[in-house]
């Protein structure tokens, strides 16, 4: 009688877990990237907007919590925003990607030194998420990729 240990949970385990693993491995970053593009972008896209729905509440924000050392209250509140209108629309098209992710990385820095330092393991996903972005760029489904490919950049 044959006897069916090579089928047996303990040896198929190891061979599924592998082949689970090279698959992952296989995903190619393009897929990575844009969601990580999508969620970074939301971030900062909802704090414009809930800036915007009552621009006076921003102002005393600025004013009175978050105090950005050496910039009045107002110019810091529309540089913010300025930011957080115009980096998650080039986040999502892909476009300026490394550029963008910069940006947003010291303005993170900013929020984290100087507004809710206590925050860090939010901004410390922030941080992590831009990083991976500066450092590997959009991927191939971007804007900046069908640029360089056309450019030969």
């Amino acid at each position: 009688m044959p006897t069916l240990a090579s089928s047996s949970p303990e040896r198929r385990t190891p061979a599924l877990i592998g082949r689970v693993i090279r698959w992952l491995d296989g995903v190619p970053y393009s897929v990575l990237a844009v969601p990580l593009r999508f969620a970074v972008a939301t971030v900062f896209w909802n704090s414009a907007m809930t800036k915007l729905a009552n621009w006076d509440t921003a102002i005393a924000l600025f004013t009175d919590e978050y105090k950005v050392p050496l910039i009045p209250p107002e110019v810091a509140a529309y540089i913010a925003v300025t930011i957080e209108l115009t980096t998650p629309v080039l986040l999502v098209l892909g476009l300026a990607t490394r550029s963008a992710a910069l940006v947003l990385l010291g303005m993170t820095t900013v929020i984290e030194g100087f507004v809710y330092p206590l925050a860090w393991p939010t901004h410390l996903q922030w941080a992590a998420m831009l990083l991976v972005l500066l450092c590997r760029g959009p991927g191939e489904l971007s804007l900046d990729e069908l640029l360089r490919r056309r450019f030969k950049i």
